[in-house]
């Protein structure tokens, strides 16, 4: 089950689209869908999350929780749209190519994938790209 909520004054299009492909792309990973939840928020909010848990400083775009029992994805991923927005701009792409690849960043995570190093943020933006592709033909 995947849920979405909202922190701050936003709000989603198309919630079943983005439910059916986040399932779709857990599934397709090999693994199974458990409890996702989304809340979409300010940097505020973000911030005060990054501090607490992560002791963290700065702001961020994403911060995601991996509660994965043995196969089942279960999580929690906190955007901030306000990071998305400025991204975007600075990444000279639309909000919800990047709101969407941001979504499916923190579900790649989930299915083991990471970005520390070169190497695997590289297969990281491969992963995205393949998963935004379905995602424009759904």
């Amino acid at each position: 089950m995947i849920d979405f909520t909202f922190e701050t004054d936003f709000k989603l299009k198309n919630e079943a689209i983005l439910k059916q492909w986040i399932s779709e792309s857990i599934i397709s990973e090999g693994y199974e869908m458990g409890e996702i939840l989304y809340v979409f928020c300010d940097d505020e909010f973000l911030h005060k999350l990054n501090l607490e848990f992560l002791n963290h400083d700065t702001l961020t775009d994403i911060i995601s929780f991996d509660y994965k029992v043995g196969n089942q994805i279960n999580g929690e991923i906190y955007i901030s749209v306000e990071r998305v927005e400025d991204n975007a701009k600075d990444f000279n792409t639309n909000f919800d190519d990047e709101l969407h690849r941001v979504m499916i960043h923190g579900i790649l995570h989930f299915c083991e994938y990471k970005d520390k190093t070169k190497k695997d943020e590289f297969m990281m933006r491969v992963k995205e790209e393949e998963a935004l592709k379905v995602l424009s033909k759904m």
